[in-house]
């Protein structure tokens, strides 16, 4: 199955407010849900103590913000490299972009262990801009470039980098620091720890002014070069966001495997190919998840537990690759049975 750029008929404004409701309350719930006994009410009416205050903005406001940033960049990254390689199984943790920024992080924590987290983002970023230029070099070569061959090139090569990443970890005790930083965990997010996330929202406002090259690129080299675009330059400029976004994420919070495929899928089904009109639902609809999989997460043990305090919670990545692996299961067997 080949992606082609389709522009769907409008089907009136309800969407974007749905978006922006479901947004607005999932924010709202995400700061006050395990918050102690904290209400909206007391935040509303100045009822909060001073350690009340010092937690919401120390620990559950920037956890909030880091989840709604995190999820929005990673859906958008997801939809760039879908588009770009007109395939809709492509994205991030499909790609071998995740594993090689994972890469990334082992050598520089071997190399100079002491390095600030800048340094470690800028080495994560120059792995995955690598890693995924050789998953585009390698889908170039690939003989019949369908909708399965192309996901499962980028799975092998993700597996064959990781390997490595896990073989150097192992080799230097650091299997442990890079499994967290496979698998998104936002328990440990506090004020002053996260603040690189904003960087991807300045990648997000890129990838929006340049939208309608995007969705021109994903019509082919052969019409898009026809048109007067630079096929080539913009298809780079496409894929470096998306290894950007994922470099950062990676490095700040850790992985969310799968959430550039169910995203961009699914807003796909609503309105359409069109970049510029989908990147808008791809960031709302990306932040929503990974807003209510953290809220789950946190949830879960605590239910299973009878309400027993102190139960601890599932790492969001968790929740985010069950969703996720589902949603690429039932649309491979839907492409089987199509083919």
């Amino acid at each position: 199955m080949t992606t082609t750029v389709e522009r769907r008929p409008q089907r009136g404004s309800l969407w974007p407010v749905l978006g922006v409701v479901a947004l607005a309350l999932s924010l709202v719930a995400s700061v006050f849900v395990g918050a102690a006994d904290i209400t909206v009410w007391e935040a509303l009416t100045g009822g909060l103590t001073e350690a009340h205050r010092v937690y919401l903005v120390e620990a559950r406001l920037p956890r909030t913000a880091a989840a709604a940033l995190a999820g929005a960049s990673l859906a958008i990254a997801g939809l760039l490299m879908q588009l770009l390689t007109r395939n809709r199984f492509v994205e991030p943790s499909t790609a071998g972009t995740v594993e090689s920024a994972g890469l990334g992080l082992v050598m520089v924590a071997i190399i100079a262990p002491g390095a600030p987290i800048v340094l470690k983002m800028l080495v994560a970023l120059v792995f995955a801009l690598a890693g995924t230029a050789l998953f585009l070099a390698c889908i170039r070569r690939v003989p019949v470039s369908d909708s399965f061959v192309v996901p499962l090139v980028g799975i092998m090569l993700g597996s064959v980098i990781g390997a490595v990443a896990a073989f150097v970890a192992l080799s230097r005790d650091l299997l442990q620091m890079l499994n967290s930083w496979m698998l998104a965990d936002f328990s440990a997010v506090l004020a002053g720890r996260y603040e690189l996330l904003w960087l991807v929202a300045v990648l997000g406002g890129l990838a929006y002014i340049a939208a309608d090259r995007f969705t021109v690129a994903g019509l082919g080299e052969d019409v898009s070069t026809g048109l007067g675009l630079d096929h080539r330059t913009v298809v780079a400029a496409g894929m470096s966001i998306a290894a950007a976004v994922a470099a950062v994420v990676v490095v700040t919070v850790g992985a969310l495997p799968l959430l550039g495929l169910v995203v961009p899928n699914v807003v796909s089904r609503l309105v359409g190919d069109d970049a510029r009109r989908g990147l808008p639902f791809v960031a709302l609809l990306g932040a929503v998840t990974v807003l209510i999989s953290d809220m789950v997460g946190r949830a879960l043990p605590g239910f299973f537990a009878g309400g027993a305090p102190g139960a601890g919670e599932v790492p969001v990545g968790t929740i985010v690759g069950i969703l996720g692996g589902a949603v690429f299961l039932v649309m491979m067997l839907r492409g089987v049975r199509n083919a």
